[in-house]
């Protein structure tokens, strides 16, 4: 980790966005603002290795002009898991040049990315209107962490990627959005038993920032492990639950 969220979290409290000209005062059109805030602030301690997830994309292909096409420009990446987790899709990586590079995308895994001595930090910046309650936000889909670990595990790669979290506590003021707190969290710090993963929003894990555990000590291999075995598991539980609930109350009638 190269980020040093004690002092982001001290240049931040207290500033302010202006408030969005146009939609509702959450998700997007909340986060957006606070989010290339936090990203400039970002950008002061790493100015050279701070990039938005197209940027570094971009960067990383212009500086190999010689390599085209999708699987050449795949092998540029020296961890499949971090190519998995950051890399567009073969139609899009095929077309891409200089003269038509990659643009922003809501979907993107990575907010901000700091890449420094070959060690990828990957956050994601969270907003929350604290004069509202709200259910936690969706924050990765179950489904493909399960992927990314079992890439990890594969491919023995534990020490070169992290996913952080970084949420930001605001209150409308005026004609402006006030940082009133801010609060940080590790993804591989929580216990992968009690993260909560809600099946009926596209399989999405599902936490406020401030709310989320770090107790976990171990290994990022055991991490990957314990994370796999609580995924399965609670697999299995929903595909007993749709088979108990969606097909044995029908089955009488098409036998």
């Amino acid at each position: 980790m190269n980020v040093n969220y004690t002092k982001l979290a001290k240049n931040l409290k207290g500033t302010s966005v202006p408030k969005p000209l146009s939609g509702t005062l959450s998700g997007h059109a909340a986060g957006e603002p606070f989010d290339k805030h936090v990203y400039a602030e970002i950008k002061k301690q790493f100015p050279k290795n701070t990039f938005r997830q197209y940027e570094y994309l971009n960067d990383l292909f212009s500086k190999n002009p010689n390599v085209i096409g999708f699987q050449a420009r795949q092998a540029l990446f020296n961890s499949p898991t971090v190519l998995f987790l950051l890399s567009r899709g073969k139609n899009a990586t095929d077309k891409w040049s200089i003269e038509n590079p990659f643009d922003e995308k809501q979907n993107d895994t990575a907010d901000i990315l700091v890449v420094k001595d070959g060690f990828y930090e990957i956050i994601d910046i969270k907003t929350r209107n604290i004069s509202k309650s709200a259910q936690p936000p969706n924050i990765i889909s179950a489904f493909k962490l399960a992927q990314v670990c079992a890439k990890m595990i594969e491919n023995k790669e534990f020490n070169d990627f992290t996913i952080n979290y970084f949420e930001i506590d605001w209150l409308l003021d005026n004609d402006k959005l006030v940082c009133y707190d801010t609060h940080f969290a590790c993804l591989f710090k929580a216990q992968p038993g009690n993260l909560y993963i809600n099946w009926a929003a596209a399989m999405q894990i599902q936490f406020h920032v401030s709310d989320l555990d770090q107790s976990f000590n171990g290994s990022m291999e055991s991490w990957a492990k314990s994370y796999l075995k609580h995924f399965v598991a609670q697999a299995k539980k929903r595909a007993e639950d749709m088979i108990t609930k969606f097909v044995i109350p029908f089955e009488k009638y098409i036998k």
